[in-house]
């Protein structure tokens, strides 16, 4: 299907305003600061405008002056359309917006529409439609012809000869989209409870009548609000230019050169959020000469402020020349605070006796012409040389990138430029090309890439720097160190290891993503990351706040919501592959011994109070020197008295090892030692040593308390897989303990807490692979055979997770079927 023409559409918004869109309805909004759920009480009315207003504000967004809309109302109080002023009839229908680009007043103008006390027939409003937007744009066959009808459904229609106007739909390709206030939509879903009557039987008539449209569509208000929220990214058609592409010497060889006629278009074009403008209110003396100069329009009093340029000079500060040096100060709002004059002791100049200068090195080279000469350059793209094609450099790449065709209406340029397009691709070749797009203007340096389409043959142009602006920076090796006395050294904390070549190797491996999508029709993973559903979350984050302001009338009641799930699709890696990364990521720990950087203690004055930095302060360390030690670091200060400061500050061994119960916190205070005292501190709370968590190196839950360790980490979302991995491990480990039936409630209620665990987490594969292995385990000599009794005894509640529990989770299980988890303990 062709894109469509870039602006160039009349949409008509046709929206019901009968006595029955007055009907009040609660919505939800994002959540308060604190969490707490809150909601708002709006009309149908107000809910179906939210959309016309959303269409319309993308209208704005875009700013295509052929891009227009017009609004008719439909139960309305009074009559004002022109099928009415021509031919009587259609009444209740009046013509509230005429067809012209919109604007803010435009939205502002809508925020005005109330319910009326009456009724009005959609039909008769569609026929309005028709007809205007058929007389405003006459003969114009080119351009997109669109409604958009909303209405709730509640009032009779008026439907004899309808298919007449469904006949003038489809001859005027005019693209119907019906949005209905609480529709049924079996898609959502939603079904509407306690319909009316007469609504279930609009409902239908709606069905029967758009199927009859070629481009038509029926939805729920509710979708639509969600849908136009969606990142969307607009295809247009780009213009084609003519331009010519010359290989060889034209002028003083032609027999041995070639020109052919060629067009150009935009294969990608960059897109930056939208930037924001200011705004104030009009000062007194403005706000009088805007009212008398609005001549009965709608008066805004905010105005738009505009930046304003004043040059001046310090006659005291010369250079080596002589030259007067110049500032340039920019007027700027005030924000009621005193700021010192940065123009203080310095004249004003005008613009026009000043002399524009470029800068050069760390001088400026006047030109008073404002530019310098051009150079005398013809219009078109010449050839320049032929390069292999692996030896293109693709940083170097300036970003937009040109298609470069035949002219479509020449066959013989046609198979001239697809001879080129082919011997370039047969020969692995890219091109070097001078751009001029006009006579005398500055060329472009880029590269033509031959591209083979499946009916067409083309360039593709990439611009690429001068050689004079790319700067070259070098660095010493990172594989090579010579000492002071010239020598190769080959072992330093600064080369890497084998084994830490190897490591990072397995864990840059490991993070592959070109297999964690969804499973294709034939049962393969796809890729996880998809360039045609990734959108950049500044331009769309940024569009839906500038939406979201003009449909809302009080943001601190009605607030920005979150972004739409799509925009935040790929912030979060897939969990299978963090899983798979884990064993990987340990590996690279302890290769490069990275530990945490224990906080740094800073002291106030003397006898002042021990200040720590916050959490967001830490960072990571790459430690050769010597393994991390468990044993505490005594740092002394010493005072002019006889006592000293202790802190004691204890280094952690891994990212997670340390991890402490709320009651373990390495918070100690600072306690004077006496003379011949115990010369270690003593910690603030208690005197009574502290309890042995039971947790190995590189475990973050121990055989202490392993549930409450557990349950701690499954606090932070990124450990819930290492969480999982080493209760299994040490459940299995005390299992295989001698004594440990008097731990065997506590075990049982760990597996219960770890099972539904693994089951609302999507680590239904690690309790699967725990159970077997500790199956296998228990009834191996010597074993624990009373621990699986005892499990047998619970039965299905504590067995294999089977793909229909994983199911209706959301997950996925291995082939283990329902009959499998019941006969696992048989």
């Amino acid at each position: 299907m062709p894109a469509e023409r870039a602006g160039y559409t009349v949409t008509m918004f046709l929206v019901d305003i009968s006595k029955s869109m007055g009907k009040t309805r609660i919505v939800e909004l994002p959540e308060g600061p604190n969490g707490e759920e809150r909601t708002a009480k709006i009309t149908n009315l107000q809910w179906g405008l939210q959309y016309v207003k959303l269409k319309i504000q993308e209208m704005i967004y875009n700013g295509r002056k052929t891009d227009k809309c017009g609004v008719i109302v439909f139960g309305s109080e009074d009559t004002d359309n022109i099928v009415n002023q021509n031919n009587g009839g259609y009444e209740n229908v009046s013509e509230y917006f005429h067809i012209a680009q919109p604007n803010a007043a435009t939205l502002a103008k809508l925020d005005r529409l109330e319910p009326s006390e009456t009724t009005g027939d959609p039909i008769d409003c569609l026929i309005v439609g028709i007809e205007t937007q058929a007389d405003h744009l006459g003969s114009k066959k080119t351009w997109t012809r669109k409604i958009i009808l909303v209405t709730d459904g509640e009032n009779p229609i008026e439907i004899e000869d309808w298919d007449a106007t469904v006949k003038k739909l489809n001859g005027l390709d005019i693209a119907l989209t019906i949005v209905g206030i609480d529709f049924d939509d079996e898609e959502f879903p939603y079904v509407e409870e306690d319909k009316s009557t007469i609504k279930r039987v609009n409902e239908g008539f709606y069905k029967q009548f758009i199927d009859g449209v070629e481009k038509g569509v029926l939805g729920t208000c509710a979708y639509a609000l969600q849908d136009i929220s969606r990142p969307d990214i607009k295809q247009t058609k780009s213009v084609l230019m003519g331009t010519v592409l010359r290989l060889g010497d034209v002028d003083t060889r032609p027999e041995k050169s070639l020109e052919i006629m060629v067009k150009t278009s935009k294969c990608t074009a960059i897109n930056r959020p939208k930037s924001w403008k200011k705004f104030s209110v009009r000062k007194e003396e403005d706000d009088e000469k805007a009212k008398m100069a609005l001549d009965g329009e709608e008066y805004v009093r905010y105005a738009q402020l505009k930046q304003i340029s004043e040059y001046f000079v310090d006659k005291r500060d010369k250079d080596e020349d002589g030259d007067v040096k110049m500032e340039e100060a920019e007027e700027e709002i005030d924000d009621g605070t005193k700021k010192k004059d940065p123009t203080e002791g310095m004249e004003s100049v005008d613009k026009e006796t000043l002399v524009r200068g470029f800068k050069y090195g760390t001088s400026y080279a006047p030109c008073p012409d404002g530019q310098f000469l051009r150079l005398n350059t013809k219009k078109g793209i010449e050839i320049s040389s032929f390069f292999p094609k692996k030896r293109f450099r693709r940083e170097l790449s300036m970003g937009e990138i040109q298609y470069v065709w035949a002219d479509p209406s020449s066959p013989q340029q046609q198979v001239a430029l697809s001879s080129i397009v082919q011997a370039m691709y047969e020969k692995g070749v890219l091109a070097i090309a001078r751009w001029v797009t006009n006579d005398g203007m500055d060329p472009k340096m880029g590269v033509l890439s031959p591209t083979i389409f499946d009916k067409v043959d083309c360039l593709l142009w990439a611009q690429m720097p001068f050689a004079d602006d790319v700067r070259k920076y070098t660095f010493p090796s990172l594989d090579r160190l010579v000492n002071k006395k010239g020598e190769v050294v080959t072992e330093h904390p600064y080369l890497p290891t084998e084994e830490q070549l190897d490591a990072m190797d397995n864990f840059v491996d490991a993070m592959d993503v070109m297999a964690a999508g969804e499973k294709d029709e034939e049962g393969n993973r796809e890729p996880w990351f998809d360039t045609r559903y990734s959108y950049n979350p500044a331009i769309h984050r940024v569009k839906q706040a500038m939406f979201h302001c003009a449909v809302v009338s009080d943001l601190d009641t009605n607030p920005l919501p979150p972004p739409h799930p799509e925009l935040l699709k790929y912030f979060e890696p897939p969990r299978k592959v963090v899983k798979r990364a884990h064993d990987a990521i340990e590996e690279a720990k302890a290769a490069f011994k990275v530990k945490e950087v224990p906080k740094k203690v800073t002291r106030a004055r003397k006898d002042g109070h021990v200040h720590a930095r916050d959490d967001d302060d830490e960072m990571l360390l790459l430690d050769r020197k010597a393994p991390a030690t468990t044993q505490p670091q005594v740092v002394e200060e010493p005072t002019p008295s006889s006592s000293t400061q202790e802190q004691i500050i204890t280094p952690n061994e891994d990212d997670s090892a340390t991890e402490e119960s709320e009651e373990e916190e390495d918070l100690l205070a600072q306690v004077p030692s006496k003379k011949g005292g115990n010369p270690f501190p003593t910690p603030a709370r208690s005197t009574s040593p502290q309890v042995d968590p039971g947790r190995e190196h590189g475990r973050i839950v121990g055989t202490t308390y392993p549930l409450k360790d557990f349950q701690k980490n499954l606090a932070a979302k990124d450990l819930v897989t290492k969480a999982v991995e080493d209760l299994a491990f040490v459940i299995t480990e005390i299992v295989l303990r001698p004594f440990s039936s008097r731990r065997t409630d506590e075990l049982i209620e760990c597996m219960k807490v770890m099972r539904d665990t693994c089951l609302n987490e999507d680590e239904i594969d690690a309790w699967n692979e725990f159970l077997l292995e500790l199956k296998k385990k228990c009834k191996t000599t010597p074993g624990n055979p009373e621990f699986w009794r005892e499990l047998q005894n619970i039965g299905r509640s504590i067995s294999l997770i089977s793909d229909e529990e994983a199911r209706e989770k959301g997950g996925e299980s291995d082939d283990v079927t329902e009959s499998k988890a019941e006969k696992f303990f048989d």
